[in-house]
């Protein structure tokens, strides 16, 4: 396979309500059928008066930019100063919902488009019916990625070309059947695209030419929305914040037994377990906590764990107590490490409380 990325100069600003077929067509005259057109969103969001008005400068602009965000917003997932992350009505994660205020006129703000992949079969079926040209259309934005820096573009609509390429079932040089690999093709070509188009020299469009060997099908395909992953499947589905708040309620709720579902600790996993449970509670802990030496020595995965008030005659000691014995089992659970707990009468001495761990 032989690809070229070629840019479409001469676009020129797009306005709502411009013919972007004609547009990209008068452009590039020397299109043909089974490219693959590579187009910014933000021009598809122009032409498709996805703007919003806003002041120039000021609080003004701040205050209607952030009331912009949460319409735009179906769930916030990061922050970290004035960065936002959250998920679009769409399903896509991105900062500030794909707001931009990028190469456009101050008194405006750019959102994406209402329904990227039915932008992609519009544009398709107008290119395809007013000028005869079967191409595929994938439109692109910005996006980051967690864990790497810089940006990258990525699909946010697609018609004429399949998402993904699946592999699964195929077998490697090595004779391995390859079970997992799906790639994101359609990503892959928005990528392609942004090599030519940069972000300052005003070329919105790309083409990719040599992907698509074969006649295209009139059929426009499942689009973007086939790489949007379902909250069901998503592994890190839930933002700092939110895990950190579903962690809390988690520990609220806490029953006896209660664990998460980790695999089970082998035995100088649950020693080191038990051991940073209780380092994890030790700053501004008013009970004593106390392994029993004999329970470890008898199943090295079980302990218990004798908790004892600082004063037993205090009701606010005992108080502690209880606190902190809930402290205790929400550090274990988060370690993977299940608990219950029982209360005994200690002769003279008053209660103390029993944590039986694993």
């Amino acid at each position: 396979m032989r690809l070229e990325v070629l840019p479409v100069e001469g676009i020129g600003d797009v306005r709502p309500g411009d013919d972007l077929a004609a547009a990209i067509t008068t452009a590039a005259p020397w299109l043909r059928d089974g490219d693959v057109l590579v187009v910014t969103s933000k021009i598809v969001s122009k032409a498709e008066g996805s703007l919003v008005d806003v002041p120039v400068d000021g609080d003004e602009r701040t205050a209607a930019r952030e009331e912009v965000l949460r319409a735009e917003t179906a769930r916030p997932v990061a922050r970290r100063g004035q960065t936002r992350i959250v998920q679009t009505h769409h399903g896509f994660v991105m900062a500030s919902a794909g707001i931009d205020a990028s190469n456009v006129d101050r008194a405006h703000l750019v959102l994406l488009p209402k329904d990227p992949d039915a932008s992609a079969r519009a544009l398709r079926t107008t290119l395809r019916e007013r000028h005869g040209l079967d191409v595929a259309v994938v439109i692109s934005d910005t996006m980051g990625r967690p864990w790497r820096n810089g940006l990258t573009d990525v699909a946010l609509g697609a018609a004429g070309v399949p998402a993904i390429r699946d592999h699964r079932g195929e077998v490697d040089p090595y004779g391995n059947e390859l079970s997992i690999t799906q790639m994101a093709v359609i990503d892959e070509l928005a990528a392609a695209g942004e090599l030519v188009k940069g972000k300052c020299a005003q070329v919105p469009v790309a083409v990719v030419r040599g992907y698509l060997d074969t006649p295209l099908p009139i059929a426009d395909g499942a689009g973007a929305t086939t790489l949007v992953r379902g909250a069901d499947q998503d592994l890190f589905s839930l933002g700092t914040a939110e895990a950190r708040a579903e962690g809390l309620r988690a520990a609220a709720r806490l029953t006896d037994g209660d664990r998460p579902p980790f695999p089970a600790l082998d035995e100088p996993d649950v020693a080191k377990a038990v051991a940073r449970a209780l380092a994890t509670i030790a700053p501004g802990s008013g009970t004593r906590f106390d392994i029993d030496p004999h329970s470890a020595a008898a199943a090295p995965t079980r302990y218990l764990i004798v908790g004892r008030p600082a004063n037993p005659t205090s009701a606010a000691a005992l108080v502690s107590l209880g606190v902190d014995v809930q402290r205790l089992r929400a550090a274990l659970a988060a370690e993977g490490l299940g608990s219950t707990m029982e209360t005994i009468e200690d002769g003279g001495y008053g209660p103390r409380v029993v944590v039986m761990v694993g």
